[in-house]
C-alpha cells in the first residue's frame, strides 16, 4: 500500500441487496488534493462517497467486498469507532441543511457534542471554522441570528464550516453547488481552493465544467466502474479511453 496516499481504495465493490452499484474500484487519493468523481447519473459516484465514511452502513441489505484505508486504518475494520471515523472524514451534501438555530450554534453543535463547552474555546472554534469556510466576514456581526436567514450559497458554506469545526482530515462533497446560482458557485469553488491547503477533498461536481475547473485529479465513472483516472488536464483534454472522451466532449450524458 502506498505510504503517501491519504485514502487507498482497493478492489472495492458495493451492493444494494443483489444490485451492484460499484465494480472493483481501485483508486488512490493523495493528501491535500481535490479529486473529482464525475460521470452520468447512476454511475456510482454518491455510493462511493458514502462508502468512504460508511454512511452506507445505514442502508438495510447493503454489503461490500474489497478494502478502503484511511492512512493505515482499514475503515471497515469492526474495531473502528464510527463517530471518530466520521469526524476524520466529513461529508457535505447537495442541499444545504442548516440546523434551525443561530449561525454560532450551528458551528458549535458538533464540538459541544464532543464535550467542548467552554465559551472561549467555542468562540475560537466557530471563528476558525467560519474563516476556513470563507464566511466569517459576511456573518461575524450576526452570529446569533438564525442560520435559516442566510442565502443558499451562504448556507452551503455554513455547512462546510460546520464540518470543519470537527477538524476532519478528508472532506467529501456531493454536488455542493447543485442548487446554487453562478456567483454562489464561484464562492464555493474559491473556498475549496483555499481548503485544499489543509484538507484532502473528494468532490462529486455539479457538472463537467466544474470538474475541470477545480480538480487536481479526476476519475470518470460509468455504470459503477472507474473507466479512467488521472491528472485533470489529461482527463479533460487528452482522455485515453474512448468512453471518457465521448462523455467530456458531450456526446452522451
Amino acid at each position: 500500500m502506498s505510504q503517501e496516499s491519504k485514502m487507498v481504495i482497493k478492489d472495492f465493490s458495493f451492493f444494494y441487496d443483489s444490485v451492484q452499484a460499484l465494480q472493483n474500484i481501485t483508486l488512490n487519493i493523495q493528501p491535500k488534493e481535490i479529486f473529482t468523481v464525475f460521470g452520468p447519473a447512476r454511475s456510482g459516484k454518491t455510493t462511493l462517497l458514502k462508502s468512504l465514511n460508511r454512511l452506507t452502513d445505514l442502508v438495510f441489505g447493503a454489503h461490500h467486498t474489497g478494502t478502503i484505508h484511511l492512512d493505515q486504518t482499514d475503515i471497515y475494520d469492526p474495531k473502528v469507532d464510527l463517530t471518530h471515523l466520521r469526524k476524520r472524514i466529513g461529508m457535505v451534501f447537495d442541499l444545504p441543511t442548516p440546523l434551525p438555530m443561530s449561525i454560532f450554534d450551528n458551528i458549535a453543535y458538533g464540538p459541544k457534542l464532543s464535550g467542548i463547552n467552554r465559551r472561549k474555546w467555542l468562540n475560537e472554534i466557530v471563528e476558525k471554522a467560519l474563516r476556513s469556510g470563507v464566511l466569517w466576514e459576511e456573518v461575524k456581526d450576526r452570529l446569533h441570528t438564525s442560520a435559516l436567514r442566510l442565502s443558499g450559497g451562504q448556507q452551503q458554506r455554513l455547512c462546510i464550516a460546520r464540518v470543519l469545526a470537527l477538524e476532519p482530515e478528508v472532506l467529501l462533497l456531493d454536488e455542493p453547488c447543485s442548487g446554487l446560482d453562478p456567483i454562489s458557485t464561484a464562492s464555493i469553488e474559491e473556498t475549496l481552493f483555499r481548503l485544499k491547503k489543509d484538507y484532502t477533498i473528494i468532490l462529486v461536481p455539479h457538472n463537467i465544467q466544474q470538474a475541470s475547473r477545480v480538480a487536481d485529479r479526476a476519475g470518470f465513472f460509468l455504470n459503477g466502474e472507474l473507466i479512467e483516472e488521472g491528472p485533470a488536464y489529461q482527463i479533460f483534454t487528452k482522455p485515453r479511453n474512448k468512453r471518457t472522451e465521448e462523455y467530456v466532449t458531450g456526446r452522451f450524458g
